[in-house]
Formats: C-alpha cells, structure tokens, sequence
C-alpha cells in the first residue's frame, strides 16, 4: 500500500483530488479522518497541513507527497521530486506599499520585511547583498505594513487582488511555485511499482488536457488537402462512408489552434464536424 500526504484543505487539496479522480483513484473526502484508502487502487491518503508535508515524506511517515514547491523549498526536507504536477501555481514575491516610489532592490536596505518564508527570503537577501530584518509571521502577512509591523512583505501571489485590497504592489518576483510530487527516497521496490502505475494514469490524464477529439465528413476530392492542415498525433484516420464521394476524418485538435482549424476546414468542405472532449490519452 503506497501512502500520500496531501493538504488537508484549500486549493492545492482540490487540485489533488482533482487529479486523482481524473486517474479513477476513487477517495473518499473526510474532513474528520485523517488516513483514508482509495477504494479501487492501492493508495491510501494522509491529510496533513501543507508545511507538514515535506517533513512527513523526508522521514517516512508518508510514501508520497504533494506540496507547493514553495514549502518544499522552504522546509528543505531531504524528499526527491518526482513529478512536476502543472497546478497550483503561484510565485513568491516582494511587495512594498503601493504610493512609495521603488527604484530597485537597495531599496529593502534596512528595511523590515514580513514573511512566512525567511528561509527563502534570507537566501534571495544574502545573494543580491541586501541587509533588511526579516520579521517571521504566520496568517495573514499582507496587512503588516498597514498596521506598522514592517516596510514590506514577501509572500504567495497568485492574482494580485489582495495586494491591491491592502494597498500593495508587487516589486520583485523571487520565484515561481507550482505542485510537486515529492517522494520518500527509501521507498521499496514493490511501492515504487505502485508509483509507477499511478504515473502512468497522471500521464494519461495530461496528455488529454486542452485536447479535442474531432470527427467530421469530408469530400474525398479534397481529402489531402484537409488532412494537411490537420496537426494530429499521427494521421488521423480515414473512414469509408456509404457515399462513395465522402469519407470520415477523425483526429485529435489541440484547444489552442481549434478555432482556426476549424475555420479552414468548413473552407475546404468539412461537414458534420463533431467535437467531443477528451478524459484520458494514452500515447
């Protein structure tokens, strides 16, 4: 049995569950127990608060674990990354209040800054050779500067919106943050082949993100010319239809390029063309 540590609640616990479902890993969501298994794969899920996560997979109380890259920066538990998981993305950054004119990083001279993160902090200060008192705060670091706790703050920014609503503006992105997949390096064999089989259904599910399956009827006469503008995995596939002056063209369409696709393909005589997402592809 393989066990995950995810966040007991939040954004990054949605997201999770999320992927989860997405592979068929069916687990019951409880905010009262903390240890539930998966009903049809063997995983089990550990609810932790997310700076716990780090920490729980280093030791081996968890198999697995997925944290913002943040926490596992700043906790710096000997975990391996696994897998890059593409959600939850955020960036830590410095922000100052937003009427103060700021010229540059020598402005933090001096300065008292709030974070939740000095550990990253204290690393970006050192290497750009900025002397500034780092004031170690928990829960809502946006309002120090309001209040008369500190000059500025550096902290998680996702939209922006309450930096505006403190009346803060962002000065310096330190870094961009997203989910990880941290594993334990002591796992054995036999639960890195259960890892390996829940990759594989995460991989699945990527590879289906933004996708499209498309089918469409299409004049044979004109046939060479729609396929090239068809940018598939591999050529699409080419069915007979009962009029032998037509065919059916089915192909996968990347959501980006979709629109524009679709509009050289009604050009070139496409019929009928039907649009169904996609849950899973495997390549």
């Amino acid at each position: 049995m393989l066990r995950i540590a995810v966040q007991s609640k939040g954004r990054l616990f949605d997201d999770t569950m999320n992927l989860l479902n997405e592979a068929d890993i069916k687990v019951g969501a409880s905010k009262r127990t903390l240890l539930v298994s998966a009903q049809n794969f063997p995983l089990e899920v550990l609810y932790l608060r997310d700076d716990d996560i780090p920490q729980s997979v280093a030791t081996g109380v968890a198999d697995l674990g997925v944290v913002g890259e943040n926490e596992y920066e700043e906790r710096g538990a000997e975990a391996e990354i696994i897998q890059r998981l593409g959600f939850s993305k955020c960036r830590l950054s410095l922000a100052i209040p937003k009427e103060i004119e700021y010229q540059g990083l020598s402005w933090f001279n001096g300065k008292t800054i709030a974070t939740s993160y000095p550990v990253i902090l204290q690393k970006f200060l050192k290497k750009n050779g900025i002397n500034a008192e780092i004031h170690v705060i928990t829960g809502s670091v946006e309002i120090s500067p309001g209040i008369g706790l500190a000059d500025a703050i550096f902290d998680i920014v996702s939209s922006g919106s309450t930096l505006v609503s403190n009346n803060l503006r962002e000065v310096e992105v330190v870094m961009q943050s997203e989910a990880l997949l941290i594993g334990h390096p002591g796992m054995s064999h036999e639960k890195r082949e259960v890892l390996e089989q829940m990759l594989f259904r995460f991989e699945a599910v990527r590879q289906a993100e933004d996708k499209k399956y498309v089918r469409m009827n299409a004049p044979k006469s004109r046939l060479q010319e729609i396929i090239s503008v068809l940018p598939g995995l591999k050529s699409p596939t080419v069915i007979p239809l009962a009029d032998d002056e037509w065919c059916s063209v089915h192909t996968v369409l990347d959501e980006k390029r979709f629109w524009e696709i679709i509009g050289k393909l009604k050009e070139m005589g496409a019929q009928g063309i039907l649009v169904t997402p996609i849950e899973k592809m495997i390549l």
